[in-house]
């Protein structure tokens, strides 16, 4: 039984969120907004996903087209069980095992306006580091027919240049030999988990489940797809040809801005007159395009306003190379030229300018036909969400985790445009911005936190420009060969050169004039 009551710091006892605390969460009559809580009976849900990496993103998008399917007393069956395969999921499993798997989400728009609503559709939680047969044990049971992920850009292992699987990584080649051993006791990764899973159903002979990816990846069921086959190929040449006749890996474009949560958005909650450990707060756009390939069936999503599609390809294109690469476009110029919130940033009209310019200058000639999206107002679209005041979005959240985020973002943009003897000044500069914010030091000294799995290989060839100004291009692990391409290299260098002795603000006017006197010259 969840214990109702938590003190809160003003030590008032508030009721703790739980199935048994939503009747006074719904009908608080000191609420200046309601909070809609679950309609449905939770307790005759059926589980019929399991979902890998359940974080703010999963539970602000995925788990939310759920919750409105099940509120209109559809998809009862496909209720989410979470699993955690890293240590660090222990939080998020005590989190919601302490109200009952339930959780809030707040949706902020640029005018001011909130929705808030308690989620259901996430059932049950398993830690995998617990009891990894357990895991296995979940995925194996019939009742799972969709295994979706969230295990963020780098989580499939894969090498950056050329798309290859690695087959040495310590816990993947640990799990490798537990399989072949015939081991499932102690098994360490997701991979691990889930061929164990496929392997159980394999022998009984029963449909496999699909694989959803729903991370931020071109051809996330496709990464998925290989990585996956990839591993159980170290396993059993058998079992991964069967994975790659039998499986479905569909492909999807996701999308919605949710910043992590803070304890202020803990303390809003304590103001509705709850507690709630984990709440989550998002913008209130949100997309979700899917391909229509599953092995097992599917919810009815299209009911909820996804867009299920034959082809995701011109959709994801779009997204990532407009959105996700100009996230990475604004954040490191704009933490350089002193800026904290993603809002304050785009509050600068030359910031709205440098990202309107890269998109339709750089990106937009990358993408694939899509017939009836207008991009221009999806460009448009994008510079008002940046600009969402109520977000509270961090622009070191968007310069985290960069190793993983530019190689599939920005770099095939460059690419392409390369050999289309296209412009690449503004990709150039996000480089360089990104290898002067990877440096370690801001503009003023002080420190800079470089969140990234490589971080001390990045800031020593970031540090190195002073010997060498192309040091950070050199690793062609993140870069492949575009230390090889000069056109990129001279522009590259020049803005980074320029970051170094005139600053980020007056890099941004020099590129802006650069600009300028481009389009007043006009066509070549």
């Amino acid at each position: 039984m969840t214990d109702l009551t938590s003190t809160d710091p003003t030590g008032t006892d508030l009721p703790r969120l739980s199935t048994a605390a939503l009747p006074g969460i719904a009908s608080d009559p000191s609420a200046a907004t309601p909070t809609a809580v679950p309609s449905y009976d939770r307790a005759a849900t059926r589980p019929g996903i399991v979902h890998i990496g359940v974080g703010g993103f999963h539970r602000a998008h995925q788990a939310m087209y759920l919750d409105r399917l099940m509120t209109r007393g559809r998809a009862l069956d496909w209720a989410v069980t979470g699993l955690g395969v890293m240590p660090s999921d222990v939080r998020m499993r005590d989190a919601l095992a302490g109200q009952d798997h339930l959780y809030t989400l707040t949706t902020k728009a640029p005018d001011g306006t909130e929705d808030r609503r308690v989620i259901g559709s996430i059932t049950g939680y398993v830690f995998a580091p617990d009891d990894p047969g357990a895991a296995v044990r979940l995925l194996t049971d019939p009742s799972t027919r969709i295994v979706s992920l969230t295990v963020t850009e780098g989580g499939y292992n894969t090498d950056h240049v050329t798309g290859g699987f690695l087959t040495g990584q310590e816990h993947v080649a640990h799990d490798t030999a537990e399989l072949r051993a015939g081991r499932t006791g102690d098994l360490r990764t997701f991979f691990g988990l889930v061929t164990a899973a496929l392997a159980g159903r394999r022998a009984a002979g029963a449909t496999p489940f699909t694989v959803m990816s729903c991370d931020n990846i071109q051809g996330n069921g496709d990464v998925a797809r290989r990585a996956f086959t990839a591993f159980a190929e170290g396993v059993d040449a058998d079992l991964a040809a069967w994975v790659r006749d039998h499986v479905a890996f569909p492909n999807s474009m996701v999308d919605r801005i949710t910043p992590e949560t803070t304890d202020d958005d803990r303390a809003d909650i304590r103001r509705r007159g709850y507690v709630d450990a984990w709440p989550v707060v998002a913008e209130d756009y949100t997309q979700w395009v899917l391909e229509d390939s599953f092995t097992d069936g599917r919810p009815p999503l299209e009911e909820v306003g996804v867009e299920v599609v034959a082809d995701v390809v011109p959709y994801e294109l779009m997204k990532l190379r407009l959105l996700n690469a100009s996230h990475q476009a604004l954040c490191y110029l704009g933490y350089l030229a002193g800026h904290r919130m993603v809002h304050d940033v785009m509050a600068d009209p030359r910031f709205r300018r440098f990202l309107l310019a890269y998109m339709e200058r750089e990106a937009t000639p990358t993408l694939r036909p899509l017939p009836g999206v207008d991009l221009d107002r999806y460009r448009h679209t994008l510079i008002e969400r940046f600009g969402n005041t109520a977000v509270k979005d961090t622009v070191a959240r968007l310069c985290a985790e960069s190793s993983d985020r530019i190689p599939k973002w920005l770099l095939p943009v460059v690419r392409e445009n390369l050999a289309a003897g296209r412009p690449v000044l503004l990709a150039a500069a996000v480089v360089a911005a990104w290898a002067r914010y990877a440096e370690g030091t801001d503009e003023q000294g002080r420190p800079i936190r470089v969140v990234d799995r490589m971080a001390d290989r990045l800031t020593a060839a970031a540090q190195g420009y002073r010997t060498d100004p192309l040091s950070f291009l050199r690793d062609r692990e993140v870069f492949g060969d575009l230390v090889d391409e000069p056109r990129f290299t001279a522009a590259y260098a020049r803005v980074l050169e320029s970051l170094h002795t005139r600053g980020a603000d007056a890099t941004l006017d020099l590129l802006l004039a650069e600009l300028d006197a481009e389009a007043a010259a006009g066509p070549e």
